[in-house]
This record gives C-alpha cells, sequence and structure tokens, in this order.
C-alpha cells in the first residue's frame, strides 16, 4: 500500500496516528537540524517535518537531498503544527516522518510548478503532464468530469440511452473540411472522421432507440481560435416523437440542473428570442444579455439632415453605453481607432455625450441640434450620463461592427461577470444561406433540417424566406449547443437536396444510405447538441476551452508535446498506395 491517506484529507482529528503518505514535493525548507517538505497530489497538500531529535540521522540526510517534483512516499505521525496555515485544509497538522522512501528522483521543472507560474503559455503545452500538475489545470479537468458526470446524470434520468457511433465514416460536401483517412485495404479510398454523428444518430431514431446520447469526439479540420480545436468533444442527443417544444423543456432543464449543480445557482425558464430579433437588436445570433446597450435604430432621426455620411448609409444604429458620457476626448478617439481596426472594419464613429443637465455634446454639432439629439437618445435608450456611439453603413455590416463594439464597451466596463449566467434560445433561424461566390444556398445548419411547416410553399417560390425548424441555446454571449427538428420523409428530404444544389445522383451518392432508411418507418424526430469543452469553460468562468482540455491542440492545430501532425515514413505511405514526396531533413 503505497499511501494511507491523500495529501488533503489529514486534520487535527487525525492527530497521533500513523499514516503513509505518497506524491509528489512541492517545495521542501531545510534549516540544518530540521527540514521542511511540502507533499503533494492531487487532492492537496501536506507537509511533512523531519527534525533531529525525532528523526533518525540518515533519514534526515535523505530529506535534504529531496528535490521539486520528486516522487516520495513516507510513513509517519501526524502532530499538530505550530505554526498553522488557515489557507489549506491540512493547514493545522503536519506529519513527523519516520520512514521515507524515494519513489523516483526527477529533474528540475522548466517552470515552477505553483498556481502563479513562470512558464509561458508555449512551454507549457511542451510540457503539458507537468501544466497538469497545477491547480488551475487540476482544478479545470475535475470540473469538466464533474459537469460530464451531471450530464450523464440528467439524461439517464431522462430515459436516454448512451449508444457509441462510429468514427470512421464517409465523407459529405457539407460543413467544414474533413479530417480524411485512407484506408490500407481499400486502396484509393478514405474514410472521414466525423464532424458529428449526425446522420447515425437520425439512424438510431429509425432503429426504435428513442432517446439516444453520447459524449463523443467529433472533428473539423478548420482554422482555429481560441473556443476552437481541430477536435472537440459534443453532447450528443436525438429523440424521437418529438416536437420543438419538447426538446427545449428537456435540455433547458438540462442546463438548469447543470448551473444548480455545479455553479449552486438557480435560473428560471430562459427567455426565447427571434433570429430575427437577435440580429436587429444586438447584430449576432448569439448575444449577451447579462447587459443592455440594445441597438436603436437611427435612420428616421439621422437622415435627411446635412450629415452625407448617414444620408448615403442604408442602416445608422446606435447604442447607448451607462455612464461613458465621462470619457474624454482622449478616450473617445481610442474607441475610434479600435473600430477602424481591420478586425472590425468601420470607417468611423459618431458619438454624443448625454450631459446630466439634460443637454447633448456630439461630434456632429454642426449637422444636429438639442432637439434632434434628444430623439437619437430616445431610440437608444440613453439617460443623463450615457454615451451615445453611432455607426453607419451597409446594414448587415454595420450590425456586425457594432456588436463588436458593445461587446468590447461592456468588457471594459466590466459588465460581462464570469459568476452570472444569462441564457436564452434564438429560434426560429432561416433555413438557407446564400453563397455568393458558389452563386447557390447553403443550408444554414445542415440539410436534415425541417423547414418550419408554414413556410414550406416558400421552399420554390422564394427559398430565402424560409425558417427553420431550428434552435440554439445561448449563454453569456456563446452558442453552447444548437439543434433542429429534422426531416423524416423522403419526399422532402428531397427537396431539400434540390435546393442545396445535389442532382438526385449526387444526393443518393452521398446519403442514400438515410433516403433509404427513410422508406422503413422513420418516425418524427430531432435533437441538439452541446460544445461540452464550450460549455465547461462558460460554467468555469471562463472562454477559452483550452484550458478546460487535457492535452490541447495550439492555434496552429499542433500537439507540441507529443510533436504531432508529424511526417510517416515512405514505406507506411506505400501501404496507402499515396505518392508524396516527403522532404529531407
Amino acid at each position: 500500500m503505497y499511501r494511507s491517506h491523500t495529501n488533503g484529507e489529514l486534520r487535527i482529528e487525525n492527530a497521533n496516528q500513523e499514516v503513509t503518505l505518497a506524491g509528489w514535493v512541492q517545495k521542501s525548507r531545510d534549516k540544518g537540524f530540521m527540514v521542511w517538505v511540502d507533499l503533494r497530489d492531487r487532492y492537496g497538500i501536506t507537509q511533512l517535518i523531519f527534525d533531529e531529535d525525532r528523526t533518525a540521522k540518515e533519514i534526515l540526510d535523505k530529506a535534504k537531498t529531496l528535490g521539486r517534483e520528486f516522487v516520495i512516499q513516507v510513513k509517519g505521525t501526524v502532530i499538530e503544527r505550530e505554526a498553522k496555515n488557515k489557507n489549506i485544509p491540512t493547514g493545522e497538522i503536519e506529519v513527523l516522518v519516520k520512514e521515507l522512501i524515494i519513489l523516483n528522483e526527477a529533474n528540475l521543472p522548466p517552470f515552477t510548478i505553483e498556481d502563479e507560474t513562470d512558464g509561458g503559455e508555449d512551454i507549457r503545452m511542451k510540457y503539458r503532464y507537468l501544466d497538469i500538475r497545477r491547480n488551475p489545470v487540476k482544478n479545470n479537468l475535475i470540473f469538466r468530469s464533474k459537469v460530464a458526470q451531471e450530464v450523464r446524470n440528467y439524461l439517464s434520468n431522462q430515459d436516454f440511452i448512451e449508444v457509441e457511433t462510429p468514427y470512421l465514416i464517409k465523407s459529405t460536401p457539407e460543413g467544414a473540411r474533413d479530417f480524411v483517412v485512407p484506408s490500407r485495404m481499400n486502396q484509393g479510398e478514405f474514410y472521414a472522421l466525423p464532424q458529428s454523428p449526425q446522420t447515425f444518430k437520425q439512424l438510431l431514431m429509425v432503429g426504435g432507440m428513442d432517446k439516444y446520447f453520447q459524449i463523443v469526439k467529433c472533428f473539423r479540420d478548420e482554422d482555429l481560435r481560441a473556443d476552437r480545436q481541430p477536435e472537440f468533444t459534443q453532447i450528443d442527443c436525438e429523440l424521437a416523437f418529438v416536437d420543438q417544444e419538447d426538446i427545449l423543456n428537456i435540455f433547458e432543464g438540462m442546463t438548469r440542473h447543470l448551473l444548480q449543480k455545479v455553479n449552486n445557482i438557480t435560473i428560471g425558464d430562459f427567455p426565447r428570442m427571434t433570429y430575427e430579433h437577435a440580429m436587429k437588436t444586438y447584430g449576432n445570433d448569439k448575444p449577451d444579455i447579462r447587459f443592455g446597450m440594445e441597438f436603436g435604430e437611427l435612420n428616421s432621426v439621422a437622415q435627411q439632415k446635412e450629415f452625407k455620411v448617414f444620408n448615403d448609409a442604408e442602416l445608422v444604429v446606435g447604442i447607448a453605453v451607462p455612464g461613458a458620457a465621462n470619457y474624454t476626448r482622449k478616450e473617445i478617439d481610442k474607441l475610434i481607432e479600435w473600430v477602424k481596426r481591420p478586425q472590425v472594419g468601420a470607417l468611423g464613429m459618431v458619438y454624443v455625450k448625454c450631459n446630466e443637465d439634460g443637454t447633448f455634446k456630439s461630434s456632429v454639432d454642426k449637422f444636429y441640434n438639442q432637439e434632434d439629439l434628444a430623439a437619437w437618445a430616445k431610440a437608444t435608450g440613453a439617460k443623463a450620463g450615457d454615451l451615445i456611439c453611432v455607426l453607419s453603413g451597409p446594414a448587415n455590416k454595420t450590425r456586425a461592427q457594432l456588436s463588436a463594439l458593445r461587446m468590447e464597451l461592456a468588457e471594459r466596463l466590466g459588465l460581462r461577470k464570469p459568476t452570472e449566467f444569462a441564457p436564452l434560445w434564438v429560434v426560429d433561424f432561416p433555413l438557407l444561406e446564400w453563397d455568393e461566390e458558389s452563386e447557390r444556398f447553403h443550408a444554414m445548419h445542415h440539410p436534415f433540417t425541417s423547414p418550419k411547416p408554414e413556410d414550406m410553399p416558400l421552399l420554390d417560390t422564394d427559398p430565402g424566406k424560409v425558417r427553420a425548424n431550428a434552435y440554439d441555446l445561448v449563454l453569456n454571449g456563446n452558442e453552447i449547443g444548437g439543434g433542429s427538428i429534422r426531416i423524416h420523409d423522403k419526399e422532402t428530404q428531397a427537396l431539400m437536396f434540390k435546393h442545396l444544389g445535389f442532382t438526385p445522383e449526387e444526393a443518393k451518392e452521398q446519403f442514400g444510405f438515410l433516403m433509404n432508411a427513410f422508406e422503413y418507418g422513420a418516425p418524427p424526430h430531432g435533437g441538439l447538441a452541446f460544445g461540452l469543452d464550450r460549455l465547461v469553460a462558460i460554467l468555469g468562468g471562463q472562454e477559452t476551452i483550452r484550458d478546460f482540455i487535457a492535452f490541447p491542440k495550439n492555434n496552429s492545430g499542433r500537439d507540441v508535446m507529443i510533436n504531432a501532425p508529424a511526417e510517416v515514413t515512405a514505406e507506411v505511405l506505400s501501404d496507402l498506395n499515396i505518392n508524396v514526396t516527403i522532404p529531407k531533413a
């Protein structure tokens, strides 16, 4: 037995007990006649004490050789500490060591294994197994495990069945790029790694499984950012004999369950918002509603004056920034420079200060009088002490720019509190979106999403106006889940493929197995998938998913710890019948 207790469980009640502990040396302090060692495992830290009066000389001498991260085992007696440490649960006791075994020596780590480390991100990614020993990373992984366990508890109690679906599947043309895997036994043919188990979970509904879920790895070969990885984890769910209301209720319940069990927060019914309203009011389809700053459209009160910039714009729109009328000209100029950055792309910004005395001071006083500016304040909901920020230009582009500004200002003003949670459903998405480059419609979600029944006649006459029976769950300005009611009959699915530009032959080649399954009694069904990585990060008060993944990739999609992806030998490629010239080192 390597240990009788962990390093986080001993208390004053254990005084005088004989114990065996094991773990890593966090640090040691050598006073010559006495040595203290902090022994760490994932449960906590216990202080060990060796002294010349109560410890055998050979044991004391061995303790003096211990370096950081040595793996050791000790046996000794729990005693009360003289200088207590109230910052750790074991701070009232220490262990007087009688036996010491060095299980493994360790090189000096390339960074300190402390909560506040001196290691940069690159070096910590390279030595991720050391980074995991630090409390922030360790606690994130424990937190992730707790969330996943609560998901399983909730869904199992709702009679969902966990089913594994294949990882080696067929590549499809819709969605992001696939990772492809060559087949050695089927020369010249390739598997794809799944972007989601979409078709398989629909086939499970045809198979009568009724309620399915899976916590599953998915893969997309796309550009990376803070909240995106080439491999990610979904909570994937599908249900038969349900409508949209059933699904929203079940997964609203799951989200409330997680917030209660994991964050000890109680939330009532989630608000619902149409896609159209979200875009018009917040400029994006995943609005953060923890704060206001809703868009106020100003065309009717800002155009037809003398200001050509506004008169020529498709949209003039503004937000009221609470309490920001005291911004200096220098601070406002910095905001203007921020919106002119290439990442945002605005040409400029007009501002209005709403003074405490009820008057207004703007950057366009030459063109607008006090009555005009008062109308702007009314349209944006601005109060005395607020700053109105106004952008103009093409409607969709301007809304996106103002949305970026809104989020940036909320961050600066401390309005995006990580311990405050504001979920909502966004519904009634467009079924199709037009792609200028390919000059055809693409499915906004995927080609199996059902149109709203009342919009079906528009598929042939005005497909761009057809709404999808789809829904996204948004939490704190992040999409954490999304899904739809699926098409479950062959005729509607064929019509959908037609509008997506598939010939009947192409549709049969890609999705014939699903179309055939629909001929054998497919029930009405729908589902939803949560992004587990993103959900865990937000519940943990962060937005960077990499901090909650044990072995993440960097922004180039590389695992710098194991140096992947990597070249393979010519023999391996030959086996796969792949002709690639491997550059010499």
